[in-house]
């Protein structure tokens, strides 16, 4: 009785959070900037005294965000604000950026789920042969394995460029379980790829198939009902909803999203990628022109690698599994095949260490003689942008992929202010014409790839947590290529020409944004 009541509480929650949420904090923002201009006013006003020492203060404070690691594009914005308006900076730097907000978030710490002494060591031979047969990719392998995070071999690759075909074969894939499935996702939105989904997990779960699901509350703020959790909940579904943003307003932690998308049907099939679960996924509905997207499916050693994300969550949540961590490993061997992959993730808690990040710089600043990206935001660390000059100045083939139709106009303008520097460096921008494009790639040399759930942007790097898998000398790396092939063909090479003819009022609108992005 008292747990149905809990429920019913927590449901009620949840429905005026979704209709409140995003409006309060909108106000909440707005009252503390407001507040804290008016007491810097007065402040210096009434008391310039007063007003010193706090400016002394918050050079003390800039100080101190300079000597810390991290990010020198946020470390700058802090400091600068710091400075200007020691008042409002050191209250907004308490606010956002003082403390490790995401360690304060109801995430218990878990350690990676342990790996068998003998795939450890599997690991560690398939380290040196891939460093053997690649050194340069045997250096990055290396630099991931070092984070516990394992090199499979083993493991057949499909690639999908398109949301339709990706959940044909994901419904297929998720007829087929025996044991469990797990789903962890950014966006699940009630459609009709979500009714065929939630159809074969009803009558896997009648089977007696474990199905535990993972999904952010911001992603599914407005998309997914409470009568649809509630009807998840009674099919015998495990649902857990990741950082309820009713639960966090009051401290300001919306920004914190569980951005990855990952499927494991009995710890021998994965997939991940770009694709949420959604009907624009798939284009049965219309959003900004067509909607590019890809995907990935692992099948044999490496699905375990996503597996073990999803399990080290589902405890960081405060869950439990009804089984053993061994339960859940792959109970036949994977295929034989070519290749490597490494399957890997990325977190607030991982600052100022950034395994996606990181992953990127190493693979554009590895590349000899070509680098394509795909990725629908732009907005970088230096170092990324100097790694991709830095290549096209060596005469390696940089390419950007990017949409010719944004979805968030202000963030596309932020992305702007990056092109030109890359354009006169020599990096070729393709801007996809039919539509948005929504896929998160890299591809080097023909010889290694990473497909994922990354953005190139602070929020994917810094905040959201994220997950990706590498290919190393793998098939599906020329899968990848042809369809990168494809999406050049159906774009258009934008130029350093229209770059510099943007209007003086965009460039200095576009400038404040990319401040404001870094800030938030």
């Amino acid at each position: 009785m008292a747990k149905g009541i809990y429920k019913n509480r927590e449901r009620t929650e949840r429905r005026i959070s979704a209709a409140t949420s995003i409006l309060l904090c909108a106000l909440t923002v707005l009252a503390q900037i407001a507040v804290t201009l008016l007491l810097t006013h007065l402040l210096k006003e009434k008391a310039s005294f007063v007003y010193g020492v706090l400016q002394f203060i918050g050079a003390v404070v800039a100080i101190r965000v300079y000597l810390r690691t991290g990010s020198p594009s946020y470390k700058l914005s802090w400091m600068c604000l710091l400075l200007a308006l020691p008042v409002s900076g050191m209250i907004l730097f308490c606010v956002w950026g003082g403390t490790h907000q995401a360690k304060q978030l109801s995430l218990k710490p878990v350690p990676p789920i342990p790996q068998r002494e003998s795939q450890r060591m599997l690991s560690d031979m398939n380290q040196a042969a891939l460093s053997r047969r690649s050194p340069t990719w045997g250096r990055l392998s290396a630099y991931l394995q070092k984070r516990e995070f394992w090199l499979y071999r083993d493991t057949a690759a499909a690639y999908f460029g398109d949301g339709e075909a990706f959940f044909r074969d994901l419904i297929e894939h998720l007829r087929q379980a025996e044991t469990y499935i797990f789903m962890e996702y950014y966006i699940l939105a009630e459609g009709t790829v979500w009714d065929e989904i939630f159809a074969v997990l009803k009558e896997r779960a009648a089977h007696g198939v474990e199905i535990h699901i993972i999904v952010d509350d911001f992603g599914t703020l407005t998309r997914l009902s409470d009568e649809m959790l509630r009807a998840m909940r009674e099919a015998g579904i495990e649902v857990e909803v990741f950082n309820p943003v009713h639960k966090y307003i009051s401290r300001i932690y919306f920004n914190y999203r569980d951005h990855r998308k990952i499927t494991v049907i009995d710890g021998y099939v994965a997939y991940t990628g770009g694709i949420n679960i959604g009907d624009e996924y798939a284009n049965r509905v219309e959003r900004f022109g067509h909607w590019k997207d890809s995907a990935v499916r692992l099948e044999g050693d490496g699905a375990w690698g996503l597996a073990a994300l999803f399990m080290q969550m589902w405890k960081m949540l405060g869950r439990s599994f009804p089984n053993e961590d061994d339960f859940y490993r792959p109970r036949r061997e994977g295929p034989k095949t070519e290749g490597f992959c490494q399957p890997f993730e990325d977190g607030p808690l991982n600052n100022p260490d950034d395994p996606v990040e990181a992953a990127y710089v190493q693979l554009i600043a590895s590349a000899k003689r070509m680098v394509y990206l795909t990725t629908p935001y732009y907005a970088v660390e230096e170092s990324v942008q100097e790694a991709l000059c830095i290549a096209a100045d060596a005469g390696v083939d940089v390419r950007l992929m990017i949409p010719e139709i944004p979805d968030k106009k202000f963030v596309y303008m932020v992305a702007e202010t990056y092109w030109g520097e890359l354009l006169r460096h020599g990096v070729k921008i393709y801007k996809y014409s039919p539509g948005f494009i929504h896929a998160k790639s890299v591809m080097a040399d023909r010889e290694a790839a990473l497909i994922g759930t990354t953005n190139m942007d602070y929020r994917s790097f810094q905040l959201h947590y994220e997950d990706a898998v590498l290919f190393y000398h793998a098939p599906v790396v020329e899968e990848l290529l042809e369809d990168m092939d494809k999406i050049m063909d159906e774009s258009r090479l934008y130029t350093l020409e229209e770059w510099e003819k943007r209007s003086w009022l965009r460039r200095t609108a576009a400038s404040l944004l990319k401040l404001g992005a870094i800030w938030l």
